[in-house]
């Protein structure tokens, strides 16, 4: 047997809204066993295989990370492993990354590499701002340079360009400003600072040398891009759409010059990656997800389309029940039923698994009717090439009770289930009807071991906007989640200006049980439905 042939793919993940991530990069994405990435590359919201791990080894905010050469050894590791690995950057991998390090490991181990490019913040942060890096009078060349060291720079030379970018200079800030105007840099030079480029929480400070430490000041200025020189000027110029022909018409006045008159042919270039972005409905809210890990894309891809920045807290981890007993002997059993029950996608996934496993296909409900709660469920079961017999009209348990086509008197009803904590009350209102219910294990949801990491800052920095509950499972499991964090760790009114978004009514029951209260329903009890509210929640303010 042929050993799998490992692969280390050194990608840039663009600037960090995923959409502005090569085709290229995306395609590979998806065939990948190992993701080693850095804390500013985001994973774009792909498809990936069912047991992709994921590394985060870069550093965020001084916080401990893996040493280069712990880096270096993982990508030798899994490649010699057979894996396809993807060592996932911010950016473009060769831009103030450490590339040559990583290839020089690889080559002396003997991994196959590639490197796959990606677009750099240096270069997209001031696009998206509307500000040119070059222009035929005020630009004619630019340098990028890091701003972590500035003693290492040769400031004397670099006073003297037009147009400097600066990437990772947010600490150093104070230090570059002095020695610009050290060497002679006019304290009125224009400056501006894009934190978060192109991610939802993008926000853009413009001044001059002499006034931006003012106007900064307080704020966490990572990561950031920097701007010096007179195109930043243009920003307004550029971005603005009210009144610009008008101030065209003044600058003219004031002998700025033809050049910038011609600002509104530019602005028709950067309308699309900048002003529809901006306008997006959900464009400056972060809302938090507490769907199970891989069943949360589609949502979180919504939410992302509506300009939202999403931050995933699987609230329930799903798998195989504990014994496959109950199910097998059902299933051995079909002939004997005149209902199949199923009221989550996880039901119907473990249902057809378990019975594929036994060497049956879908013939083997020929003689059943199946009734699904649900317009999700409902599509995983068409998605089988079955159209369900019956979908109650509000997508909720209840409603499957009260317009239950058939007289329940003596019908033999198999209802495929979570193990524990599901859905007692269809059960007993069935059978207090006269059905006989024959319930199964099907799978099993329980609680994450720990909350994910990016969640936890989120809620202790109070960046969270609206939390989101698809489930009472979720909302349960979520409180156990953060009951456990120290008392340290969460301010006393860490929830206080948060939205708690609801699916249905009875995860709102919970909601007001466990958190004591719940700000938004979903009209439709759908994923799409809860999409909706939120939106039209945003749009209030």
């Amino acid at each position: 047997m042929i050993a799998k042939q490992g692969k280390v793919y050194l990608m840039g993940a663009g600037p960090g809204d995923p959409e502005l991530m090569t085709v290229q990069s995306q395609q590979i994405l998806t065939e990948a066993d190992v993701i080693i990435y850095d804390a500013l590359a985001d994973i774009p919201p792909v498809p990936l295989r069912e047991n992709c791990l994921k590394l985060e080894v870069g550093k965020r905010g001084g916080k401990p990370s893996k040493s280069q050469e712990e880096i270096n050894h993982l990508l030798v590791k899994y490649c010699q492993e057979g894996k396809q690995v993807i060592r996932l950057k911010s950016g473009d991998p060769f831009i103030f990354g450490r590339g040559t390090s990583e290839i020089q490991a690889l080559k002396e181990r003997g991994c196959e590499w590639d490197v796959i490019p990606g677009i750099s913040t240096a270069l997209v942060a001031p696009l998206l701002a509307g500000i040119p890096l070059t222009d035929p009078v005020m630009s004619r060349c630019f340098a990028v340079m890091s701003g972590h060291d500035p003693d290492a720079l040769a400031w004397e030379a670099l006073a003297q360009l037009e147009t400097l970018v600066i990437l990772m200079g947010g600490k150093t800030l104070p230090d570059i400003i002095h020695q610009l105007i050290l060497h002679d840099r006019s304290r009125d030079t224009p400056i501006a600072i894009i934190r978060n480029s192109s991610r939802a929480d993008e926000k853009i400070w413009i001044g001059t040398l002499g006034n931006i430490l003012n106007l900064t000041a307080g704020e966490y200025l990572s990561p950031s891009v920097i701007i010096i020189g007179e195109v930043v000027k243009l920003h307004d110029y550029l971005i603005k759409e009210e009144g610009m022909k008008e101030e065209g018409r003044r600058k003219k006045e004031e002998g700025i010059g033809e050049r910038e008159i011609k600002g509104e042919q530019w602005k028709m270039l950067t309308d699309k990656m900048s002003m529809e972005y901006f306008q997006k409905p959900l464009t400056g809210k972060t809302i938090l997800v507490t769907r199970a890990a891989g069943q949360s894309s589609q949502f979180r891809d919504r939410l992302l389309e509506e300009g939202a920045e999403v931050i995933e807290m699987p609230a329930l981890v799903i798998g195989e029940p504990s014994s496959w007993e109950s199910l097998d002997q059902a299933l051995s059993e079909l002939s004997s039923f005149n209902w199949l029950i199923l009221t989550s996608t996880n039901g119907v996934d473990y249902f057809f698994e378990r019975l594929f496993a036994q060497g049956k296909d879908t013939r083997a409900l020929a003689n059943l009717k199946i009734a699904v709660v649900g317009k999700k469920t409902s599509e995983s079961l068409r998605s089988r090439g079955i159209n369900p017999d019956f979908i109650p009209p509000n997508f909720v348990a209840d409603s499957l009770i009260e317009n239950f086509p058939d007289s329940l008197e003596k019908c033999k009803i198999l209802f495929p289930r979570v193990e524990s904590g599901g859905r007692e009350v269809l059960v007993k209102e069935f059978t207090a009807k006269g059905a006989i219910v024959v319930e199964v294990s099907a799978y099993q949801s329980r609680c994450p071991d720990t909350i994910a990491p990016e969640a936890l800052e989120a809620l202790k920095n109070h960046r969270v906007n609206v939390i989101t509950f698809a489930s009472s499972k979720t909302v349960q499991n979520f409180c156990q989640l953060v009951s456990a964090i120290g008392p340290s760790e969460l301010s006393h009114n860490w929830l206080d200006e948060i939205c708690i978004a609801s699916i249905g009514p009875e995860t709102t029951k919970t909601c007001k049980i466990q958190l004591g209260r719940c700000d938004l329903e979903a009209q439709e009890y759908t994923i799409d439905g809860l999409i909706d509210a939120i939106v039209q929640w945003a749009k209030g303010f």
